[in-house]
């Protein structure tokens, strides 16, 4: 297995290469990397190597790297780490994704918000969630249409324990990096169009390890790196 130090670099340098290319400053694209179907050891080798973001699709796969990593790291070193859920959500899921995660990425309808903010607990600062769009009409995908996303935008900021940060989406994989930008660039533009409606967003999550030079270029501050840090995926073994 490829040492994490060296596949961190290499991905940050990736992201410096494709900002400048755009105009951009790299520090304003983030990393957050996707630790899904990855050991706890894993994840706290990218974490010694300076990682502290990390995304999990299923929620009881990241409570027990949670409790693992709190086990190997202390109470302080497991305070230091931030967890994103970047997977669907179901609905007997939403009190411990509240108790226990710091973003949710994948909002698509406001039964589900709803339920987050109520479950969110009092002590803890509001939950940073970004409402997914599916821009590219896959049945298949998860995600708000569209034509829908503002509506559900204005229903989630007014949720009191909520902090709505932006959009989120995974356009369907195509190696045309034309194709990439055009589905990349319809959620800037919602996400500028939503901003322009007086939302405060400062987060446009877009781009894996396949896509992530399209999605930079197209004003993406979040990109979600799984197999360019981690290698390939394992088989999860709860899809909960």
């Amino acid at each position: 297995m490829a040492a994490i130090q060296d596949n961190l670099q290499a991905v940050k340098a990736r992201i410096a290469r494709a900002a400048e290319a755009a105009g951009r400053d790299p520090a304003s694209v983030r990393l957050l990397a996707v630790s899904k179907t990855h050991a706890a050891e894993r994840i706290e080798e990218a974490f010694r190597a300076g990682q502290t973001s990390f995304g999990e699709n299923y929620v009881q796969e990241a409570l027990e790297k949670m409790d693992a990593l709190e086990r190997r790291l202390g109470p302080d070193g497991a305070r230091a780490l931030e967890w994103h859920l970047i997977g669907p959500l179901q609905s007997n899921k939403t009190r411990l994704a509240a108790e226990r995660f710091a973003w949710v990425h994948t909002i698509e309808r406001e039964r589900t918000a709803r339920r987050l903010s109520e479950q969110r607990p009092a002590a803890a600062p509001p939950l940073n969630v970004l409402v997914q769009v599916n821009v590219s009409g896959e049945r298949s995908k998860s995600g708000v249409g569209p034509q829908d996303a503002s509506a559900l935008a204005h229903a989630v900021a007014r949720l009191a324990r909520l902090h709505l940060r932006g959009l989120m989406a995974i356009p369907e994989p195509t190696r045309d990096p034309r194709i990439q930008r055009a589905r990349f660039r319809a959620v800037r533009e919602i996400y500028e169009r939503l901003r322009a409606e007086g939302l405060a967003f400062d987060t446009l999550s877009l781009g894996m390890s396949d896509d992530m030079e399209a999605a930079i270029a197209e004003g993406s501050t979040l990109v979600r790196i799984g197999t360019a840090l981690f290698g390939l995926r394992q088989p999860h073994r709860d899809a909960a």
